[in-house]
């Protein structure tokens, strides 16, 4: 069974930086997605990005694009996102979740497993 946890969240002033991990177990495949999505308050769920987990290659919403990074670390099966000059509209909740094959998705729905989310507010 696929496992992802979170860590690193937490509450900061704006334009300052955090970084968020996601560990995972119980993949057996290298061939999978993983991709963070964040819901604030009142809100939807939103896409943030996304990593092909076997080439490293990445994708962006344009909200977070130039600001935010997401990376993986092989021998850890752990995805970060790296978030930098942080807006008070970046709070949220934000989850990891991954989904298999090889294509990016910004669909929530697509997405197999989640993990249990990390608050991530922001002061202005």
């Amino acid at each position: 069974q696929v496992q992802l946890v979170e860590s690193g969240g937490g509450l900061v002033q704006a334009g300052g930086s955090l970084r968020l991990s996601c560990t995972t177990s119980g993949r057996t495949s290298s061939n999978y997605v993983m991709g963070w999505f964040r819901q604030a308050p009142g809100k939807g769920r939103e896409f943030v990005a996304a990593i092909r987990w076997s080439v490293g290659s990445t994708y962006y919403a344009d909200s977070v694009k130039g600001r935010f990074t997401i990376s993986r670390d092989n021998a850890k099966n752990t995805v970060y996102l790296h978030m930098n000059s942080l807006k008070p509209e970046d709070t949220a909740v934000y989850y990891c979740a991954q989904r298999g094959g090889s294509f990016y998705s910004t669909n929530s729905r697509e997405y197999d497993y989640w993990g249990q989310g990390t608050q991530v507010t922001v002061s202005s």
